[in-house]
């Protein structure tokens, strides 16, 4: 996938304010849409300039677009980080599926699925009332968090246009409490925590959308949870009962007699809380001694002798 340079379809600095994206953004579309535009690639010119707009015109999306851009360079290949948005605050506004089937596998691939709430709106007595829009974050939370609960201070992003008509970005902290057995994925709804409503109607919610931390141990899987479970020679040889450390406490599994590198383990019920509780997943990896050390060298010396083993009599049958 490559980069997109949204200010530079737009030939605009990066720092023009949201008046001087629009003034360009007419421009061009005077000189490229396809209705009028006698150029070759009028089409294909315009939906760019319609993608860029969408971003470069929204103080949330450029916000975010912004900080996921320093950096790189227009038509280079890139991948967004895992989460790169996460943290930052995107109102219920959203693009129907025929819009975003216009733009970019860029565009989609950041912005895809963002939004999409609507406001409610009603009179009484004359009045005008509207529920405020929800808002929508994403929390990175470790997967510890999942297995005991717990409270937690986030910080999320906020942008905004100032009086000049350029992006800021308020911050703002807010305590909230983390269920036991969230898992990846699970919304956690904050009332009230949105827009404001108008004409004294309720505000929206903070809709956080649950993310984990990549942990050096364990990958969660909905409520699975894997974990790669290093054995020694002798203990997958013979089989044994060894402790296996979890965030929820420990365990004693077994390991089968003749185990080899990449035999799965399922533990029933003992991943990430729940009704059901998930299932913990061991994948076996033996480990072998190193035969720098004088002993074990000895050892491998005399299997190699002794053993009638062939690991590739299959492959030459």
């Amino acid at each position: 996938m490559e980069f997109k340079d949204y200010y530079q379809t737009l030939d605009v600095p990066r720092e023009a304010t949201v008046q001087e994206i629009k003034k360009a953004f007419r421009k061009l579309a005077r000189k490229y849409h396809p209705d009028v535009s006698k150029e070759p690639d009028a089409e294909s010119r315009m939906q760019e300039l319609n993608e860029a707009y969408a971003v470069l015109s929204d103080p949330e999306k450029r916000a975010a677009y912004d900080q996921l851009g320093r950096g790189h360079q227009p038509g280079e290949e890139f991948r967004p980080p895992p989460d790169w948005d996460a943290g930052f605050e995107f109102s219920g506004r959203g693009f129907s599926p025929s819009e975003e089937a216009a733009f970019s596998d860029f565009f989609s691939e950041l912005f895809r699925q963002r939004g999409g709430g609507r406001a409610h709106y009603h009179t009484a007595g004359g009045e005008f009332h509207a529920r405020g829009e929800d808002h929508h974050a994403k929390v990175l939370l470790d997967i510890e968090d999942a297995f005991e609960g717990a409270t937690r201070q986030i910080s999320l992003r906020a942008p905004r246009l100032d009086d000049q008509g350029r992006v800021v970005v308020d911050t703002r902290n807010l305590n909230v409490r983390i269920p036991k057995g969230v898992h990846e994925g699970q919304v956690i709804r904050l009332a009230g925590q949105g827009s404001p409503g108008i004409g004294g109607g309720p505000a929206g919610d903070l809709l956080l959308e649950v993310h984990f931390r990549p942990h050096p141990r364990y990958r969660p899987d909905g409520r699975d949870l894997h974990l790669t479970l290093p054995v020694t020679p002798w203990e997958a040889a013979l089989g044994a009962v060894i402790p296996v450390q979890l965030p929820g406490g420990s365990l004693k599994v077994r390991i089968p007699e003749g185990a080899q590198s990449g035999r799965q383990l399922r533990v029933r019920g003992r991943g990430i809380p729940g009704t059901p509780a998930g299932d913990l997943l061991l994948e076996i990896q033996v480990l072998l001694p190193s035969a720098k050390d004088p002993k074990a060298k000895e050892i491998y010396e005399t299997m190699a002798r002794e053993l009638a083993f062939d690991p590739r009599r299959d492959e030459r049958a």
